[in-house]
């Protein structure tokens, strides 16, 4: 949550007048429709809390958002409509010890309209302390469909087939779609999962299921909602882009245009199929106007959301696209720095002794959490709060930060932690697996999770040199981010792609021998061939793979036992691990956030 993103949170589209395409002079008026879209929440139901010598300022949480989306209902009575793009669970204590129960049961409170299933949405698997589904018998699906049935609102994903029989799986109800009614409108709502899904969340916990390309299967959804009387549709759908620069809503110039998943869908559409998206995944901003479709996604982390106001011709009942404003990334702030008005924690915190807290406004009202809504969460909350604040009896005397695109600080002690303890050559650590930055002081067992919230096994492979090269060339091809590594030092083209990996050695630049066995630590959702490794670990014998199901703990609580044990000093690791040898063609640069797209 930097301040440039708080910079760059309001973007108005031009509001031209175009009063021939509206009913005539004494004719009904245009009608206004109000969408507020989230995105990623992963389970960020409670707000986020600093202290500060005049008072707290509070960032995020169900409680102050529903006073957000009041003010918004009120300002537009029966206009407006409440939608997520997707990966509602994982990421929280609070969520995962519930199996996403409590996520469901706030936006239940919150009246939500329909969420897209996202990618995460999957990665409880099983009902009960099992995540993943690798015991015969057991449902990969279970708690998904728990949370289906929980839902006040239609979980829509339209592109989840059978991969045996080709058909939709008989527990995800409907084809996807849905169709509400605002101001004598029909809406037609399209879910979308991204078909990354299988390499970003457990892969056994979707091996039965095929997820179809993004806009062959909106297009035709698109048609059956028109042809069911839908007068508008829109998307919601997991998955996003990249964009550098977001004040000019019709540039797209500085957008990863050529390989983004959104930008692929919409540009195969003709114009006019959707009339407005709300996206996620990529934990970014956008507000653009794509093959003339508006488009807008909200960071992340239950910590923005977005509004797009929509005018609709009363008469032919389509929307007057050149009215349409975006104004996504608004931060939920329910106290902010008055001198700033700002509830961003990052700056706020390098002048703390400065720092004036006041409650926060929007539209010019006060921002004051809804008690009903926070009342919800009171028995998960209680249920986890003594686990949350278990003190670990270590301290962290400098924040561990963490960086998607470069080793980091965090990512390196972690990587280090993982080969100690496992007697490991190298290890390697998937970016998108740390989900929170380590901050100086006592060690809380909360402030673990929010790092590792995934309960993955500590998994270890065996390969030899050539099949190491290979690995991290599937590693570091793509746009997964920098995997954080220990034991070896790279050397990377600046911008993702497959020939990325431009050299390899141990640590030290000691040559990897092709010949010799070598022994990696990682977690099992690599191991499984999460993040794009499948292609190379199928090619490995079974016998050289251990998962690390029988250990009896999951990967966040063996490093916990490990730091205990040995009184860990938390150090910064000093040797540079990962290099970039090139600057090739200038990459996109991405606006820095509190998160990143996830595995």
């Amino acid at each position: 949550m930097r301040r440039s993103a708080f910079a760059a949170v309001i973007c108005l589209v031009s509001c031209v007048t175009t009063d021939g395409e509206i009913a005539k002079s004494g004719g009904p008026e245009p009608i206004h429709l109000t969408l507020v879209g989230t995105n990623d929440v992963h389970g960020w139901v409670m707000p986020q809390v600093e202290h500060f010598a005049t008072g707290d300022i509070r960032v995020g949480g169900v409680g102050a958002f529903a006073a957000y989306v009041k003010i918004l209902r009120d300002e537009n009575p029966g206009g407006v409509v409440l939608l997520d793009a997707g990966d509602m669970f994982q990421g929280t204590l609070m969520s995962n010890l519930t199996e996403g129960s409590v996520v469901i049961d706030a936006f239940n409170a919150l009246g939500y309209d329909a969420a897209a299933i996202g990618n995460h949405e999957f990665d409880y698997g099983p009902v009960g302390p099992i995540s993943a589904a690798t015991q015969p018998g057991v449902d990969p699906f279970g708690a998904l469909k728990a949370r289906i049935s929980q839902a006040k609102f239609p979980l829509l994903s339209t592109n989840i087939y059978e991969s045996a029989s080709g058909l939709r799986p008989r527990w995800l109800p409907g084809d996807g779609t849905a169709i509400i009614e605002r101001k004598g409108v029909k809406i037609g709502i399209v879910g979308l999962t991204t078909p990354q899904t299988p390499t970003t969340t457990l892969p056994v916990n979707v091996s039965t299921l095929k997820f179809a390309q993004l806009g062959p299967e909106a297009q035709l959804s698109a048609k059956r909602l028109r042809q069911r009387g839908a007068d508008i549709v829109v998307a919601i759908v997991h998955a996003g882009a990249k964009c550098g620069d977001v004040h000019d809503a019709h540039d797209t110039s500085s957008c990863d245009a050529d390989t983004a998943e959104i930008f692929g869908m919409l540009k195969g559409l003709p114009e006019g199929t959707i009339d407005a998206v709300i996206a996620g995944h990529t934990h970014t901003q956008l507000n653009h106007f794509i093959n003339g479709t508006p488009v807008m996604e909200s960071i992340a982390l239950g910590r923005f959301f977005g509004v797009m106001e929509l005018t609709i011709d009363p008469i032919a009942k389509h929307v007057i696209q050149d009215r349409t404003r975006i104004t996504s990334a608004i931060p939920i702030c329910e106290t902010v720095d008055e001198a700033s008005n700002s509830c961003d924690l990052r700056p706020l915190m390098q002048h703390a002794e400065t720092v004036i807290t006041r409650t926060a406004t929007f539209h010019g009202q006060r921002i004051v959490p809804d008690v009903r809504t926070a009342e919800v969460m009171a028995p998960a909350e209680q249920t986890v709060g003594q686990l949350q604040l278990r003190d670990l009896g270590l301290n962290v005397p400098e924040t561990l930060s963490r960086n998607f695109e470069a080793d980091s600080p965090l990512g390196g002690w972690l990587a280090d932690s993982m080969r100690e303890m496992e007697n490991a050559d190298i290890a390697l650590m998937n970016p998108g697996g740390l989900r929170a930055d380590l901050h100086a002081g006592p060690l809380t067992y909360g402030a673990v999770y929010e790092v590792i919230p995934f309960d993955n096994w500590m998994a270890t492979v065996e390969v030899d040199g050539e099949e190491l090269i290979r690995l991290l060339n599937a590693s570091f091809t793509g746009k997964k981010g920098v995997f954080q590594i220990s034991g070896l030092e790279v050397k990377l083209g600046r911008c993702p792609n497959l020939n990325r990996l431009k050299g390899a050695t141990l640590t030290g630049g000691k040559p990897i021998d092709p010949a010799k066995r070598y022994k990696v630590v990682m977690p099992d959702f690599l191991a499984r061939g999460g993040d794009g490794l499948a292609p190379v670990l199928a090619t490995l014998d079974p016998a050289r793979v251990n998962l690390g199901e029988t250990r009896g703990g999951n990967f966040r609580d063996d490093l916990v036992t490990f730091w205990q044990s040995k009184r860990s000093t938390f150090a910064i690791p000093k040797n540079k691990r990962v290099t970039f040898v090139d600057e090739g063609k200038e990459c996109i640069e991405i606006e820095k956030t509190l998160s990143r797209p996830m595995p």
